[in-house]
This record gives structure tokens, sequence and C-alpha cells, in this order.
């Protein structure tokens, strides 16, 4: 008795078929290593298109004056967590502000990104500062007003 009985269901008739269990099983086998291996081929290859773009290369740079900021009304207005932009700001995030000139003069925008040689990471252009501050940028903080006491006042090189 090695013949296994497979009965199909195909819509609203019935077949029956003899295959031998090696046969189904070497057959099962195969089909579901290959449809897997097919599965996982284009997993990979979507993966990459998405994790691997190529980044922007920042093309201008200059030097700035940068300070630190905290979402604390003493520092903002009555809405701390809201930037000038509409822009919801939530501890963590990797964030500037940029003076009025700079947004005018040197095609910064808001969500660009801005990379602070010297520093890991990009941050985004999500608010803007007051009239009264020329090449300058706020680095956004947080709550955390001890860690923006010790960033303090400092010359950078910003590239967007």
């Amino acid at each position: 008795m090695n013949k296994l009985f497979i009965l199909l269901i195909a819509g609203s008739f019935f077949a029956s078929a003899q295959i031998s269990v090696a046969e189904a099983s070497s057959k099962k086998k195969s089909y579901s290593i290959s449809k897997k291996a097919k599965h996982k081929k284009a997993r990979i290859k979507k993966h990459k298109k998405t994790q691997y773009k190529k980044h922007k290369k920042f093309r201008q740079s200059l030097r700035v004056t940068a300070t630190a900021y905290n979402s604390l009304r003493s520092q903002t207005d009555s809405t701390p967590n809201i930037a000038a932009w509409g822009d919801r700001l939530r501890p963590g995030m990797r964030v500037i502000a940029v003076s009025r000139d700079l947004l005018r003069r040197s095609g910064l925008k808001h969500n660009t990104l801005v990379r602070i040689k010297g520093y890991p990471g990009t941050y985004r252009v999500k608010d803007k500062m007051n009239r009264r501050f020329q090449r300058r940028i706020d680095v956004y903080m947080g709550k955390n007003v001890k860690k923006a006491r010790r960033w303090g006042h400092r010359k950078v090189v910003i590239q967007w």
C-alpha cells in the first residue's frame, strides 16, 4: 500500500488521482521551498528599493550661531509644543528653528533636511525664530533645560 488517494475538489466536480507517497511528499517540499524562496527574494528586492535609496547630497553650507531651546512657555509662547508652521513637537525629535533671514536668502524651507557638521544625524527645519535673530539656528531639546544649557551658544556649520 504505497499509494495515497487524494480527493481534489475543484468547483463543482470531484476527481480522484493516485500518487505515490514519495512523489507527493517530494513535490510538496520542492514546491513549498521554491515558493518560499521566491517570496523571500521579492521581499529582499522590495526592501532594497525602499531601504537603500540614495540620500540627497548636501550641496550648500553656511556657518551660523547655534543655540538650544525647549518646549516651555517661558522660552516660546503660550503653545510651546506647536511650531511656527503648525507642526507638533515632541521630546526626542531632531528639529531646528531657523532665523528668518536664512529662510529668505539661503533656500532653507519647511521640512528641509539639515546636517550640523560634527554632530550625528540630520535635523528637520520645523520652526522659525523671532525676526530679531539673524544667521542663527535653535536646536530643539525637548523639555530638558540642563541639556539645552550644556549646549550653550556655539558656532557651527550647517549643510542642506
